[in-house]
């Protein structure tokens, strides 16, 4: 078995509103400052190590911990997993 380094990024889906990344871009916007940013979006990323026979595995695995647990709402929120 070898060793996998998992990232799940939950991030809103398209049209979801992000109260925390207009936060930060309202902050930015008033203070003047990096007026070249127009978006900010906010993620949460949690990282996994897991021991299975290959990639598929792991990540297959990982998506059903996170869909059992309910890690994240797959109404309003997508998941994206990167395998390392």
């Amino acid at each position: 078995m070898t060793l996998f380094t998992i990232s799940v990024t939950i991030e809103n889906k398209p049209g979801i509103s992000d109260p925390e990344g207009e936060t930060i871009l309202n902050d930015l916007v008033l203070k003047g400052t990096y007026k070249t940013v127009s978006k900010i979006k906010t993620a949460k990323m949690l990282k996994f190590a897991i021991k299975e026979k290959d990639k598929t595995t792991a990540e297959t695995k990982i998506r059903k911990i996170c869909d059992d647990l309910r890690i994240y709402n797959p109404m309003v929120s997508k998941i994206t997993i990167n395998v390392i």
